[in-house]
């Protein structure tokens, strides 16, 4: 078994699995998405220490996270970022969100499912180590099928390899 198939059957192949969290979903999205099923634009762009970044699909009151090529972990540039996100959730008690994992467009698609499910959970376990309750998150993984930068280069690449944070209540 190669390490794509590992990462794939790590994620499972059910559309959704149960996170363990008081009934709360992890999702991992079909990746046939198809265009009849076209997502909104990524919202302005805005600065952000001196950098340019796409909102993507975060909620306003929420900023997204973004990774290196190939890897999960939170970045050190990131952690202020998600801080921030758990001081907001810390003090709306009543907010429930939805982690949304990404990846730029190398790999293959289902390496970039798994890759993106890890990358949210990933997300979701920091907010948890910061005090916000597991029940009030739940993951998703759209791989390489949400991007907010159409490029093939680097900066765009980067742009694309983030975590959405999403308010669903």
């Amino acid at each position: 078994m190669d390490s794509d198939t590992a990462a794939v059957e790590a994620v499972g192949s059910d559309a959704s699995m149960d996170s363990g969290d008081k009934g709360m979903e992890t999702a991992v999205l079909d990746p046939g998405l198809g265009p009849e099923e076209s997502l909104e634009s990524p919202a302005d762009t805005v600065s952000d220490n001196g950098e340019t970044f796409l909102e993507g699909r975060t909620s306003p009151e929420m900023l997204p996270v973004y990774f290196d090529f190939d890897d999960s972990g939170i970045r050190k540039d990131q952690v202020e970022r998600i801080e921030k996100n758990a001081t907001f959730l810390k003090n709306s008690k009543n907010v429930k969100i939805r982690i949304e994992g990404n990846c730029d467009e190398r790999g293959t698609d289902e390496y970039n499912v798994a890759l993106g499910e890890r990358r949210a959970m990933s997300a979701k376990k920091y907010l948890e180590n910061l005090g916000v309750a597991g029940y009030r998150m739940n993951t998703i993984s759209f791989g390489e099928k949400r991007p907010i930068n159409y490029g093939h280069d680097d900066l765009s690449w980067s742009q694309n390899r983030r975590d959405d944070f999403l308010i669903i209540k």
